[in-house]
This record gives C-alpha cells, structure tokens and sequence, in this order.
C-alpha cells in the first residue's frame, strides 16, 4: 500500500522542518485569541468556573494541534520526475499528486508574513484542472525560486508539443 503514495522509484525531497514550526506559531495565536476570547465571554455571562473550563479545552485543543502538526510536516515531500512532479502528504488521508509537466497553466509563490520571518516560502502549480493543482509548503526561498523557474521552463517546453 504504500507504494501506492510513495513508488519506489523516486528521490523524494522533504520540507522545511520550519513549516512545523510556522504552523504552530499561527496555531498557538488562533488559540490563544479564542482562549481570551472565550474566557472573557463565558466568564463574564456564566461564570468563571465555565470561562476556566473553556479555558482548559483551548489548551488541549493547541496541545492536540501541536502532536498533528509535526506529522503532518514530516508527511509533506515532493519528486521531480523527467515528465511530472510527484507530491505527496497526509498521514490519515494520504494524498499523491501527479502533475505533468506539459499540463502546467503557470507556477505561484508565495509567503505570508510568518512565513517570511521564518525564511519559507510555497509553490503553488496550477493546471486546467484544480483538482490535479498542487502545493509544497515549506521551501527556502532560493529552492522555491529554482523550482519555479524549472517548473515553468518545463511546462512551456512541453506544452509546445500540445
């Protein structure tokens, strides 16, 4: 089974570990913005005791989000063949995207400000159709650049022959 998302055949390039950290970093903001939020309000409307009780629950959800965002991480990888780009993630739903070369409309970067201040950036491949659109989260700067630029030369070069 697992050769059915990971073929054998392929030298697979693994992401940023900084993802994992980025990921958090916006996990512990968002949780920590519902915490106050929600001990303001369930504290001042049904008491304290429930804006505490609240309060416990957003830990446990960041704890929670924490273990499923280092695995996820480690799932994200991604394979260039001499015809498509392999990409492959998901622990519980795992997911391989094949995208032809010659099937490439155009080629996205981008970086939130996060993402940014921790040095990553991600490439984002768009086709005709979204379904077969991929992304690699994760990438330093320069291998995002080197792999737009590639993934653009390609998918013109072999587009011609369409």
């Amino acid at each position: 089974m697992d050769d059915l998302f990971a073929p054998a055949d392929v030298s697979w390039t693994p992401v940023s570990a900084k993802l994992a950290t980025v990921r958090r970093l916006n996990a512990a903001i968002t949780f920590g913005l519902l915490a106050i939020a929600g001990l303001l309000l369930f504290g001042l409307l049904m008491g304290w005791l429930y804006g505490g009780l609240f309060l416990v629950l957003a830990g446990l959800g960041f704890a929670w989000s924490w273990v499923l965002i280092g695995r996820n991480q480690q799932s994200w990888k991604y394979a260039e063949r001499e015809d498509e780009l392999l990409v492959s993630h998901g622990i519980m739903f795992r997911q391989l995207v094949v995208v032809p070369y010659g099937r490439m409309q155009f080629v996205d970067v981008a970086a939130g400000p996060l993402e940014r201040s921790f040095g990553l950036a991600t490439v984002e491949l768009h086709t005709a159709t979204p379904a077969t659109d991929a992304k690699i989260p994760g990438l330093h700067p320069d291998e995002a650049a080197r792999l737009r630029d590639r993934l653009s030369a390609l998918g013109q070069a072999q587009a011609w022959g369409l």
